[in-house]
């Protein structure tokens, strides 16, 4: 069984500053580490910038961007769907968005039953 249950999401203003940033800077990408600062705040840099590794997970693509997370933050928040948002400030000293006053935020809902028995039954999370 395929699932539509995305593990990550983002809101209208989220989407609108993905399009901003792509025009400027071409295709991007993210991450969500487990930074003491930051640890909250999804990063974004130049598609390929930041290099994954094993321990890193593609979770979903938001605007049409993917969108990684660390391993360890994953077991943390796999029982949530991750919704990125904006709001305003200054983001981490190395993401995208960073001079236009506006920072990326990462905000969780737990899963309904049913989304969950989907997410396990694809695969996607062990139930």
């Amino acid at each position: 069984m395929t699932t539509d249950v995305p593990q990550v999401t983002a809101t209208d203003a989220a989407l609108a500053l993905i399009a901003t940033l792509t025009a400027r800077h071409g295709p991007v990408m993210f991450h969500q580490s487990g930074g003491c600062c930051d640890g909250s705040a999804p990063m974004c840099y130049p598609d390929g910038e930041f290099k994954v590794g094993d321990g890193d997970r593609l979770l979903g693509h938001i605007g049409g961007m993917p969108f990684f997370i660390s391993a360890p933050q994953y077991e943390y928040w796999c029982h949530t769907q991750l919704i990125i948002d904006v709001v305003p400030g200054r983001g981490g000293m190395f993401s995208l968005e960073g001079p236009l006053g506006q920072r990326f935020l990462t905000r969780s809902r737990l899963y309904e039953d049913a989304e969950w028995r989907q997410l396990v039954q694809a695969g996607k999370v062990q139930g």
